[in-house]
């Protein structure tokens, strides 16, 4: 008697936005320009394409001593949905929540007290020296983690001197602008159309961790 043949159970796999995370496309080690093809080729296909329509205008930047460079600004193209808008909204609030999240206290104050560590200042008590370190923490509270490591990692090998906090920040703003660069423009997506109803205005919530790199770094107003 011949054994009846068993019916296939097929599951259908679950439907994901982003077909792979930030987190796991993110390789800190990598050229910027690489980091930065690797995180688009992790979005969704429906940003990247808004990504490559969008207006890029460059404009000179002024500042205290006059002419201050070229900046580049974006524009989101024209026709963004309310559906398009969440999906740049979702993919956000990923990239500030892992590869643009702030360091940890502990690792934040230990790279700090390290990289000083190597450019001894002659004078001060340990007292002042752990004051000078805490105010280095705040100040650079806002920066991943990632990012102090790779800008104290240069510092050591190219100056010989003590850095000063604004030549830190500095640096850490240099060696995260194509992360951030993507957020501004995710950002601005995101702003592009109106809210589906019952979704909460993010720009608006100045706790949310989607726009909280962008308010951290000054990139909003």
């Amino acid at each position: 008697m011949m054994a009846r043949p068993r019916s296939a159970t097929v599951t259908a796999l679950p439907r994901t936005s982003v077909s792979t995370s930030a987190a796991a496309a993110f390789d800190p080690d990598l050229p910027a320009p690489q980091r930065r093809i690797r995180l688009m080729a992790a979005l969704p296909p429906p940003l990247r394409e808004l990504l490559v329509q969008g207006r890029t205008d460059r404009r000179p930047r002024f500042g205290e001593d006059g002419f201050d460079g070229m900046i580049e600004l974006w524009s989101p193209p024209d026709g963004v949905t309310a559906a398009q808008a969440a999906l740049a909204r979702q993919a956000l609030e990923q990239l500030s929540a892992t590869v643009l999240a702030p360091a940890d206290s502990d690792h934040l104050l230990g790279r700090v007290l390290t990289l000083l560590s190597h450019f001894p200042a002659k004078g001060l008590s340990p007292e002042v020296e752990r004051m000078m370190a805490l105010d280095w923490a705040e100040d650079l509270g806002e920066y991943p983690a990632w990012v102090l490591d790779a800008a104290a990692r240069s510092w050591r090998r190219s100056r010989k001197w003590r850095p000063s906090i604004a030549e830190m920040r500095a640096l850490c703003e240099e060696l995260c602008a194509p992360e951030l660069a993507l957020a501004a423009r995710l950002q601005a997506l995101a702003d592009a159309a109106p809210h589906e109803a019952g979704n909460a205005d993010l720009r608006a919530d100045p706790g949310s961790m989607a726009t909280g790199a962008l308010r951290r770094m000054g990139r909003m107003g």
